[in-house]
């Protein structure tokens, strides 16, 4: 179903409407159907097409196209980091409490000890925990992610890399949220690997990438043929691999209108809170695009389904929860458990406008005025 012009969509953190160039991208590459490891002239300009985007990809956050493994998401490409860890010897591994579940449950069916790394009351990673972690024997894999997906508070990544190389670790950052949003310098970052997904900043769904760097080695987990320089047996998704390029294009030479959102974000913030709301990790850097807050005594649930009805379409949290909406456990790892029933999710994009999230102001102070008239009568 297409997103009507009537409607405003504020749900980009899920998914990002595709860009006009990945389509352009997408539907050049379905007109031209070849196998990229065939050794004719319709496989060579395959090829091309999935090494150009390679490239692409790789620009966007600032590493030559060889550090780039294309893999089918972001799911993907966060277990075969993992695995690929395992596999050169670690012997633990330490997650941050707001990972994504792609991390965390990979995690916990590797086989490995698995610790828990604690965030403070805005989201932001405890260093000085993991500075004291990292003092028991054995080689550890972290894992933190670069922005999370609910609050969009960025994380000291290249604080915690200094931690884990000083002790011959592996650190591998979950960038899923953050690409294209912000600016990604993976050197600088100081990871040994890094997860993209094609669908969060405007490419298709169904593909993704994992960034390696020159310490770590992937390991495939899918066998057969030689593709992807060995690392991913399987014939590459040539069509979505191309849109994925573009959509990286589009957003590198997009960061600053984007970041123009904040002012947009933080508008709607101070309206909801004038009104009694708590917007969670507005004392961290965030990204641009993203506010989650909390009504208290305002179900998850019941917000989102109000800001349907008035044509808003966001988010109780994280989309792979969606259909069964529960407790943020983000927001319990902050800290703040009794908020956690409450808090709805708003993340705008490359095509949101300033218009969009004064409406979705709008609505969720119509829906907050109801919910509290309703509390009076039952008082």
């Amino acid at each position: 179903m297409s997103i009507s012009r009537t409607s405003v969509y504020l749900d980009y953190n899920a998914t990002a409407p595709l860009r006009p160039e990945a389509k352009e991208a997408l539907l050049r590459a379905l007109e031209s159907p070849a196998n990229p490891s065939s050794v004719h002239a319709a496989g060579r300009a395959a090829r091309d097409v999935v090494e150009r985007a390679r490239a692409q990809v790789g620009a966007l956050v600032g590493v030559p196209a060889g550090s780039i493994t294309f893999v089918s998401g972001g799911t993907e490409a966060n277990a075969l980091a993992i695995e690929s860890a395992k596999a050169a010897g670690v012997e633990r591994i330490v997650i941050s409490a707001i990972e994504h579940d792609a991390v965390t449950e990979t995690a916990k069916v590797s086989g490995l000890p698995v610790e828990g790394l604690p965030v403070d009351n805005h989201g932001v990673a405890d260093l000085g925990w993991l500075a004291q972690a990292r003092e028991k024997p054995g080689k550890t894999l972290v894992c933190l992610m670069l922005a999370n997906n609910e609050t969009g508070v960025i994380q000291p990544v290249d604080k915690a890399s200094a931690l884990v190389r000083a002790h011959d670790g592996w650190l591998h950052v979950d960038a899923v949220q953050a690409a294209g949003k912000i600016a990604i310098d993976f050197s600088t970052l100081g990871a040994d690997t890094m997860a993209l997904s094609a669908h969060k900043l405007g490419g298709p769904q169904g593909v993704g990438a994992l960034v390696a760097g020159t310490r770590a080695t992937v390991t495939r987990r899918l066998h057969g043929g030689g593709q992807e320089r060995g690392r991913r047996a399987g014939t590459e998704n040539v069509a979505g691999i191309a849109a994925f390029g573009a959509a990286a294009v589009a957003a590198h030479q997009g960061l600053a209108s984007l970041a123009e959102q904040a002012q947009w974000r933080d508008a709607l913030a101070q309206r909801v809170k004038a009104q009694g709301a708590i917007v969670l990790g507005e004392g961290a850097d965030r990204l641009p695009q993203t506010l989650c807050l909390a009504g208290e005594g305002f179900g998850s649930e019941v917000q989102v389904m109000n800001m349907d009805l008035a044509g808003i379409m966001v988010s109780a949290g994280s989309a792979c929860s969606s259909g069964k909406v529960k407790a943020s456990r983000v927001v319990e790892a902050m800290g703040r458990a009794d908020l956690a029933p409450f808090v709805l999710r708003i993340s705008g994009g490359w095509a949101s406008t300033e218009d969009d999230w004064i409406k979705c102001g709008d609505a969720w102070l119509a829906a907050w005025k109801r919910i509290g008239a309703r509390r009076r009568e039952v008082a």
